[in-house]
């Protein structure tokens, strides 16, 4: 185990010096943009849970109004994800150039176009070259769903969390139950290899651009 777990290392390493210079021209083609259709920060950072419950910093290219986090609580209603567990609503209007029209019509912006294409990922190989994170495993927490963890749940957490994964490449926003989510990432914790990482990493190209259960 220890072997595969240094393996893992080594590639992820590989993987977060390329993904980071990707990130980087991302950064430098679309934050000006970001910054003319909203002004704030073009990195958005937010503390997440990782391996073993330890905290750390998550960065991502930001999509939403500076004020997203404040507005949270009033769109949990809508939220796909019983329980609060995770957050998930078809249409966020905190997203940059979402809007509601009076007529009903959803009108979706630029932060949209990010998520959707999932440009706006790629700041987390920081993460992976920092060793916080990993190319593959389960998708990490906010601090306020992982107090609503039960035990059971926190097995998700025994590996370093990943910008793709199992439940990332079966459907994303198309699975609505947590239980779901984590059968999905502790059966790859169980089955965990370098082939199913690199299997996993392959069907998450098709994923991202078919837009499939991007939302």
């Amino acid at each position: 185990m220890q072997i595969r777990l240094l393996l893992k290392r080594v590639f992820d390493i590989f993987a977060g010096i390329i993904g980071s210079v990707i990130a980087l021209l991302i950064i430098a083609i679309f934050g000006p943009i970001i910054k003319i259709k909203s002004p704030g920060p073009v990195i958005f950072t937010q503390e997440r849970v990782g391996k073993d419950g330890k905290h750390f910093r998550i960065y991502k290219l930001r999509t939403m109004r500076p004020d997203a986090e404040e507005h949270k609580q009033e769109l949990m209603p809508q939220n796909k994800i019983k329980d609060g567990l995770m957050f998930k609503i078809d249409f966020d209007p905190r997203v940059i150039g979402n809007e509601l029209l009076p007529d009903g019509t959803k009108k979706r912006g630029f932060g949209e176009f990010l998520r959707r294409t999932s440009l706006d990922e790629f700041p987390q190989f920081f993460c992976v070259l920092l060793g916080t994170m990993s190319t593959v495993g389960p998708r990490p927490p906010t601090l306020d769903e992982y107090e609503k963890y039960s035990e059971h749940h926190r097995e998700r957490l025994k590996v370093k969390p990943g910008i793709t994964g199992s439940w990332q490449v079966s459907g994303r926003s198309d699975i609505t139950d947590f239980e779901e989510v984590v059968r999905l990432d502790t059966e790859y914790i169980r089955n965990f290899s370098l082939l199913l990482d690199l299997k996993i990493l392959l069907t998450t190209i098709p994923v991202v651009l078919t837009r499939k259960g991007s939302k």
